[in-house]
C-alpha cells in the first residue's frame, strides 16, 4: 500500500507508484482503480440496490474524506465531493423506493439465494415499523438495512413526498457526514503518519457485518 502524504498533489501515475494491491472490499483500491465514477457507483448500489448490500459505503466514503485530504487518487474538492455522493446516494434510495413499490409484495416471497436473504428484508422491516420515517434517516448509518429499507418503505406504500424529504435528509447527512469526517481526521498528524493501519481498519470494520451476517445465516440453515 503506498505511502500516503497529506497535500501531495500527484496521483500515482505521477508519482510513479502502482496502485495498492487488488482487494475487493479495500475502499483504497476501488477508489484508486475506478475513481471518483466508481464511489458514485457503489454509492447508488449501496444504497437501493439489492446485489448492493455486501459494498463498502461507509468505509469508501471516510477514504475518500482521508485521500481528497492528502491528495492521493482524488482531486475534487471536498464540497463537490460531498454533492455527487449526496446524490447517488438520493438517487440510490429512490430508485429502492420505486422498486419496492412495483415488485415488493412480490419480493417477500422470493425463495433465497446467493445475493438475496429474506432475513435481510425481515430485519429493514423490522426496523422500518419501528422507527417509521425516521428509519429512512437512521438507517442510513446501518450497514445492509440500508440496502433494504427504501425497499421496503416502497412497498409499504409510504407516501412518496414524504419518503423523498426524509430520503434528501439521510442521504445528505451520512455521504457528506462520514466523508467530513475522514477528510478532518486526514488532517491529523497521528493519523496521516498511520494511515496504513488505518485503512486496514477501515476495511476490517467495513467486513464485520457482512461476515457476521454470513455466520448467522449459516447457524440457522444448520439448525433447520
Amino acid at each position: 500500500m503506498p505511502g500516503f502524504t497529506a497535500g501531495t498533489s500527484a496521483g500515482p501515475d505521477a508519482a510513479g507508484e502502482d496502485p495498492p494491491p487488488m482487494t475487493f472490499l479495500d475502499p483504497e483500491w476501488l477508489i484508486s482503480t475506478f475513481g471518483l465514477v466508481g464511489i458514485l457507483g457503489i454509492v447508488f448500489a449501496e444504497s437501493g440496490l439489492l446485489i448492493g448490500f455486501f459494498l463498502p459505503g461507509d468505509s469508501l466514503l471516510f477514504t475518500a474524506g482521508l485521500l481528497i485530504a492528502g491528495g492521493t487518487y482524488l482531486h475534487q474538492s471536498l464540497w463537490l465531493m460531498c454533492l455527487l455522493v449526496s446524490i447517488a446516494a438520493v438517487a440510490g434510495d429512490q430508485c429502492g423506493y420505486l422498486f419496492g413499490r412495483r415488485f415488493g409484495p412480490s419480493l417477500f416471497h422470493r425463495p433465497d439465494s446467493r445475493l438475496f436473504k429474506q432475513e435481510n428484508l425481515s430485519r429493514a422491516r423490522d426496523f422500518f415499523a419501528k422507527y417509521g420515517a425516521r428509519s429512512i434517516v437512521l438507517a442510513r448509518f446501518v450497514p445492509i438495512v440500508r440496502t433494504f429499507t427504501p425497499i421496503v418503505a416502497g412497498a409499504s406504500h409510504m407516501r412518496y413526498r414524504r419518503f423523498l424529504l426524509f430520503n434528501v435528509i439521510g442521504g445528505t447527512l451520512w455521504a457528506c457526514g462520514v466523508t467530513i469526517l475522514g477528510y478532518f481526521l486526514g488532517q491529523i498528524a497521528f493519523v496521516k503518519s498511520n494511515i496504513e493501519f488505518i485503512l486496514i481498519g477501515i476495511v476490517a470494520v467495513s467486513v464485520i457485518p457482512i461476515a457476521v451476517e454470513f455466520l448467522r445465516s449459516r447457524k440457522r440453515t444448520a439448525r433447520r
